[in-house]
């Protein structure tokens, strides 16, 4: 299969079932630094027994963007950019750079969708195009026990209230999406999914990056600084691609 081919199929996946996973796709070795650096802020984080923000025993943090942890591979691998601009188009921006980690005792989330607003508050069930698709990979390998994300598949296509009924009622059976180091989870952030219990002592880290379309914004979720170092490190093709603060 060619790489146009494997983008194809990667968009057709994505617009028929809500996500698709690129397998092996990163290098596992700018997987495992990121890991090295971040974790230290994670285990800081955890310790100090934080009220959890996405339920009972999970947690989003915000990812930091310091040379050892934020890697270019991660916002603009052109096969992953390739794959978003098709769904959405060229004039996209990455806005989002965090972890959703669950630990031991977390529970399963309820089934919802990614967005705290409608587009069209009048038209709340207006089936749209996406203006957002979310790229996520694990800093950790995400199994079955450890709490993988669940997705019903194709309900992206549906009204909320339709996707609701025939998840509930078993006409869409979800499914469960476990990752290993260097996978890539392409998902559209209106497909029904939760997250699930974490009953391992490793905290389920999976990194995330929100692209949307250059005209949609939502500050919903905290996001960290780019130091003004690593965004001189960057070309302005992929300075353009980022919209976060500038720190000093």
């Amino acid at each position: 299969m060619t790489s146009d081919d494997a983008v194809q199929s990667a968009v057709a996946a994505v617009v028929d079932r809500g996500y698709c996973v690129l397998p092996g796709h990163l290098e596992s070795t700018v997987v495992e630094t990121c890991r090295a650096a971040f974790w230290p802020h994670l285990l800081t984080y955890l310790a100090a027994d934080p009220a959890p923000n996405r339920g009972p025993g999970r947690h989003y943090v915000a990812m930091p963007f310091e040379a050892s942890c934020f890697a270019p591979e991660f916002f603009f691998d052109p096969v992953i950019l390739d794959v978003v601009r098709r769904l959405m188009d060229d004039r996209i921006v990455a806005d989002q750079w965090g972890c959703d980690v669950p630990v031991r005792g977390s529970a399963s989330q309820t089934m919802h969708a990614d967005y705290q607003r409608p587009l069209f508050p009048e038209r709340a069930d207006l089936l749209l195009p996406p203006f957002a698709i979310v790229v996520s990979f694990g800093l950790v390998p995400i199994t079955r026990e450890s709490g993988p994300i669940e997705i019903a598949p194709g309900t992206q296509r549906i009204t909320r209230g339709e996707a609701t009924r025939a998840v509930e009622a078993g006409d869409i059976p979800l499914e469960a999406v476990t990752l290993g180091v260097g996978d890539i989870l392409i998902r559209h952030p209106w497909a029904l999914h939760r997250g699930t219990p974490n009953s391992t002592d490793i905290p389920r880290a999976m990194a995330s990056i929100r692209y949307a379309r250059r005209w949609y914004s939502d500050d919903s979720r905290e996001v960290a600084s780019i130091p003004h170092g690593v965004w001189r490190s960057l070309t302005a093709e992929q300075q353009r691609l980022l919209r976060f603060p500038i720190g000093a």
